[in-house]
C-alpha cells in the first residue's frame, strides 16, 4: 500500500448499523473519519428484527430515506404464543411517544444499503481491512495498525477510536475490556427458509415468538423478500442434546412448533442453520481516554426482544455527540453522559431478559384478562424506549415485573383452592 499512516479525528471500525450511524453523524459535522471493515458486504449477519426506538437514529443522521425505498417488511408490533395462548403487542398503542412501527429485515441487504449510503456521502470506508493492533497514549490519541486483504500493513493515526465491530469485539479482544456476561447461557441455532407456505395477510408477515416452554422459544421473523428467518432459543445444554447435523438438528426441533410445524416441516433451508453457544456478552468499561464501544462490541443480551440494532444505533449516535462536543473543546463527562446512560438502557432490558427466563415476564404476557395500561407500558419497553421515565416499567424495572407476576400467581393460587 503506498500511504504507511493516515492521520485522521476518528477511526470507526466496523461498518454495520452501529458504525454507519456514528460515521454518518460525524460526517455531517464536517469531522474527517475513516471506517475500516473487516468483511466485505453484503455478508450475512443475524439480529434481523429492529425496534421502533432505531428509527429515530436513522432520521436524525439523514438515513432512512434510502432504507425506506427498500421497501423491507413492515412491524407494526410482535405477536407471544403460548400454547393456546396470543399476546399480541401493537407499537401504535404503547405508553412513550415515538415511532410506532419499523423493520424485518435480512441484515445483509440492510446493512449493505446503510454503507453504500455512507460512502456517497462522502465517508472513506475500507473494506476487507483488519484491526491487528491499538495503542492509545495518555492523551487519548491512537496508533491503529491495519491488515489489507493483500498482506501489506499501514498505520492510522486518530484522536478517537469508535469500535463498532459487533461480534468481532475488536477493542476489548485487545485491549483486554471482556467480561462474562450476568444473564444465563443460552444458545441459538437460525436459518433462513423460502417460505413458499405463507398465507396472505397479517399472519403470513408478523413477526412471532412461539414459547415452547421457559427457557425454550422459537423466532419466526418473515421477509418481504418472501424468505424468512427461523431460529430456535434455549438453554445452551438443551439444544446440544440434539444430534446430528445443525440441518438434522433444526428439521427434529421444527416438530416442538405445533403452530408452525406444518407451514415449514417440508421446506428447504437457505444454508445450514448457524449455531451460536453462549451468545450473551459484556465488557469492564464502555469508553477510555480516545475510545468509545458501541453496540454488540459492548453488550449483547439475548435476541428475545430483539435489542441489538437499538442498542447498536443508540450508543454510536451518542458517542458520536460526545466526541463532537470534545472535538469542539466543550468538557464532557463520558461516565455520566455515555456510560451511565447506556447501561440504564442495558439495566432495563438485562431485567426483562432475566424475567423472562425466570417466567415471570411470560407470566404477564399470558395472564388473562390483559391489564391494558400494564400491557402498554410492556410495549413502550418492547419498542425500545427504555430511557422514558415517565414509564414505571422503565423506572421500577428491576422489581415492578417480579411483583406483578407473584400477584397473579397468588390470585390463581386462591382461585384454585377456592
Amino acid at each position: 500500500m503506498d500511504c504507511k499512516f493516515i492521520i485522521i479525528n476518528e477511526l470507526i471500525i466496523g461498518a454495520g448499523p452501529s458504525g454507519c450511524v456514528a460515521a454518518a453523524y460525524l460526517n455531517n459535522q464536517g469531522y474527517d473519519i475513516k471506517v475500516v471493515e473487516k468483511s466485505v458486504f453484503p455478508r450475512f449477519v443475524i439480529g434481523e428484527s429492529l425496534l421502533p426506538r432505531c428509527m429515530d437514529h436513522f432520521e436524525e443522521v439523514g438515513l432512512l430515506d434510502c432504507l425506506k425505498a427498500a421497501n423491507f417488511e413492515l412491524k407494526p408490533g410482535a405477536r407471544f404464543l403460548r400454547g393456546d395462548v396470543v399476546c399480541n403487542f401493537d407499537f401504535s398503542d404503547k405508553h412513550s411517544e415515538g415511532w410506532d412501527w419499523t423493520w424485518q429485515v435480512p441484515r445483509a441487504d440492510f446493512d449493505h444499503i446503510l454503507v453504500k449510503e455512507i460512502i456517497k456521502k462522502g465517508v472513506d470506508v475500507s473494506f476487507e481491512h483488519e484491526v491487528t493492533a491499538v495503542e492509545i497514549a495518555d492523551d487519548g490519541s491512537s496508533k491503529t495498525t491495519i491488515k489489507t486483504k493483500e498482506g501489506d500493513t499501514y498505520t492510522i493515526h486518530a484522536k478517537f477510536i469508535i469500535d463498532s465491530s459487533g461480534y468481532g469485539r475488536v477493542l476489548p479482544r485487545l485491549l483486554d475490556l471482556d467480561k462474562p456476561s450476568a444473564l444465563p447461557d443460552h444458545s441459538s441455532i437460525f436459518t433462513h427458509v423460502k417460505d413458499v407456505n405463507r398465507e396472505e395477510g397479517t399472519e403470513g408477515t408478523l413477526i412471532t415468538f412461539d414459547v415452547l416452554d421457559k427457557d425454550t422459544w422459537f423466532w419466526v421473523i418473515p421477509f418481504s423478500n418472501g424468505n424468512t428467518s427461523l431460529g430456535f432459543v434455549s438453554k445452551t445444554e438443551y439444544i446440544d442434546s440434539f444430534k446430528g447435523s445443525n440441518t438434522e438438528r433444526m428439521k427434529e426441533m421444527l416438530k416442538l412448533s405445533d403452530y408452525y410445524y406444518d407451514r415449514f416441516k417440508d421446506v428447504d433451508f437457505l444454508f445450514e442453520p448457524i449455531n451460536i453457544k453462549n451468545y450473551s456478552k459484556s465488557v469492564k468499561q464502555l469508553y477510555g481516554k480516545g475510545y468509545a464501544l458501541t453496540g454488540n462490541s459492548s453488550e449483547f443480551l439475548d435476541p428475545v426482544f430483539s435489542s441489538g440494532v437499538t442498542f447498536a444505533t443508540e450508543s454510536a449516535l451518542m458517542s458520536a455527540k460526545l466526541i463532537s462536543k470534545e472535538l469542539r473543546g466543550e468538557l464532557v463527562d463520558w461516565e455520566e453522559e455515555y456510560s451511565n446512560y447506556i447501561k440504564y438502557g442495558v439495566a432495563v432490558f438485562s431485567t426483562y431478559v432475566k424475567e423472562w427466563y425466570t417466567g415471570n415476564l411470560q407470566t404477564l404476557f399470558f395472564h388473562r384478562p390483559e391489564n391494558p395500561d400494564v400491557k402498554r407500558q410492556i410495549c413502550a419497553v418492547l419498542a425500545g424506549y427504555v430511557w422514558d421515565k415517565t414509564n414505571p416499567f422503565v423506572t421500577k424495572h428491576d422489581r415492578i415485573v417480579k411483583t406483578l407476576a407473584h400477584l397473579i400467581d397468588m390470585e390463581k393460587e386462591q382461585s384454585e383452592a377456592n
